[in-house]
């Protein structure tokens, strides 16, 4: 018989977080109910005055997607969640992920504006705390002993040393939206490409 796994609330609540988060993402995808539409040339306007908002709910809901899919293989290193610092960590971690469709909104109405600025820095702002949460939750398994063996503690200290390259990036861009807000937008969606890549690379490589 199989061992049971100690982490199962554990995981089942965040798994609930993380869904809950990537729902509210597409509730901001409307076109106002102030808006006539007498023939299908003005819907297919309206729907083009939309595109920014599903830019911005599709960027967010592979942001959540990739975080989520990082948190479940860093949740399978573990042999327990029951440290006080970890499970604070992992609420911070939380809390930028259920904070993401509060910027993705401002995003979606405000890229294509001469106002976009505040938006994107937002948006980047709060990928840097997510990166700091990263790198709680990587210190507080190593510090605590949650690892289940060597090899998952040096994982545990890779997640960690991402989570400090990309505080930096998302700092940085943070700063740079102020002047380049579009430019800084595009290059974000970059990043989390290439992290997609880089970790669909990574699990081909395991196998």
């Amino acid at each position: 018989m199989s061992e049971a796994n100690v982490n199962t609330r554990f995981e089942a609540f965040c798994d609930g977080v993380f869904a809950i988060a990537m729902t509210l993402l597409v509730i901001d995808i409307k076109i106002p109910s102030t808006v006539e539409i007498n023939s299908t040339a003005d819907l297919w306007r309206e729907i083009s005055h939309i595109t920014p908002s599903i830019f911005a709910f599709l960027l967010s809901f592979a942001v959540i997607l990739i975080t989520w899919v990082n948190h479940h293989n860093g949740s399978k290193l573990l042999k327990k969640t029951s440290s006080s610092a970890f499970l604070y960590a992992n609420g911070f971690l939380l809390l930028t992920v259920v904070f993401i469709p509060f910027p993705t909104s401002l995003l979606g109405e405000y890229l294509l504006t001469r106002h976009a600025a505040p938006a994107v820095i937002l948006y980047d702002s709060v990928l840097a705390l997510q990166a700091i949460a990263w790198v709680l939750i990587s210190k507080a398994a190593l510090k605590d002993g949650l690892g289940k063996s060597e090899a998952a503690n040096i994982e545990i200290r890779k997640n960690g040393t991402f989570g400090y390259y990309a505080f930096m990036l998302y700092l940085v861009c943070s700063i740079l939206a102020i002047w380049f807000p579009l430019a800084i937008a595009s290059l974000t969606t970059l990043t989390w490409i290439f992290w997609m890549i880089i970790g669909i690379k990574i699990k081909n490589e395991e196998k």
